[in-house]
């Protein structure tokens, strides 16, 4: 089963550890671009409840079976489809069971993983969450289910995700498997941008993973061009754990493609305040002041007002109202 218990109550116990430590971080769907004949979307997770999975995780060995995929890193990159099962709604199912589960993991495929991502989201817009510090594959997938669940996403659900090393301890080694990432997020995005009848591509990164999404984005605007940067929808950042100056520079690099961005700040997210003093007092994009923030040509959603918890590091998911930032966001790149 997935995780059943509190995403902010787990938070609350890595950040509190972390900071003794001084270590913590935290239907149917216009398509557009793309040519030849269209297959006709389907809807979202609870009519196709298959996950799309792009990794550089290694499989767990011998039969691929739980945890499915383990923290280290793989030698190749790496595509797979979770069967879900979805909730039981039922009256008995609500009081017994829990939420969305993984059935089973299969049609790994190593040779052509871009290829085989691409071709399975064919013919529908494609929501793809990026995770950051602390995930393990299944908290990953967790996330990645609510999140389409909570904007009732109608096309293809995809995780792209990177070894993590699922500790509090971790964070230094999480940052640089993040960033070994790199190159196989630009030749899944590539794949799909050149797949001839896709939809939009519709990122959501959290964290960490937020550094790997526009370093990525960096280079595919480098080596792609304007063509394959527009077949990129929304881009959503969750709390962007990326030094202010960097992510700048980042945003100069991109150009006119910045404007996809949406950043979801608060200034009072404890997780990126650890982040900060840990980075000698530069401030992480994610706590910025929306001021500074829209003067880099993106647009932003200051959840400040949302927060409510301690820590305050993943309001995309645990707060409605901040959740559907990421809905409008989507929908506003197909007006």
């Amino acid at each position: 089963m997935l995780p059943s218990f509190s995403r902010l109550s787990r938070l609350t116990v890595v950040c509190l550890a972390g900071l003794a430590l001084s270590g913590c971080l935290g239907g149917e769907t216009p398509l557009a671009g793309g040519s030849g004949i269209l297959r006709a979307p389907r809807p979202g997770l609870r009519s196709d409840p298959t996950l799309l999975v792009a990794t550089t995780r290694l499989p767990v060995s011998g039969t691929l079976q739980k945890p499915w995929f383990t923290s280290e890193r793989s030698p190749d990159f790496i595509f797979a489809q979770a069967r879900l099962t979805p909730p039981d709604r039922s009256l008995l199912g609500r009081v017994t069971s829990g939420g969305w589960s993984i059935a089973s993991v299969d049609s790994l495929e190593k040779k052509s993983a871009a290829q085989a991502f691409a071709q399975a989201a064919l013919g529908r817009d494609l929501l793809l969450y990026i995770h950051g510090y602390r995930e393990s594959f299944e908290t990953a997938a967790a996330s990645t289910i609510e999140l389409s669940e909570g904007i009732k996403f109608p096309g293809a659900t995809g995780l792209f995700t990177w070894p993590s090393a699922a500790s509090t301890f971790g964070y230094v080694s999480d940052r640089e498997s993040a960033m070994w990432s790199r190159d196989a997020l630009e030749d899944l995005l590539t794949a799909i941008a050149n797949s001839p009848s896709g939809g939009r591509i519709n990122i959501v990164a959290h964290s960490m993973g937020t550094l790997l999404t526009l370093e990525t984005l960096r280079m595919l605007r480098a080596s792609g061009g304007e063509s394959a940067m527009a077949r990129i929808g929304s881009v959503v950042l969750a709390a962007p754990d990326i030094d202010i100056d960097l992510f700048a520079r980042g945003l100069e690099r991109l150009g006119p493609d910045a404007k996809k961005i949406t950043v979801i700040s608060s200034t009072n997210d404890r997780a990126l305040a650890v982040s900060s003093r840990l980075a000698g007092g530069i401030i992480r994009a994610g706590a910025a002041d929306r001021e500074r923030l829209e003067s880099l040509g993106v647009r932003v959603a200051d959840a400040s007002e949302f927060s409510s918890g301690i820590i305050n590091h993943d309001l995309f998911l645990s707060n409605k109202d901040v959740q559907q930032v990421v809905k409008r966001a989507i929908e506003r790149e197909h007006q």
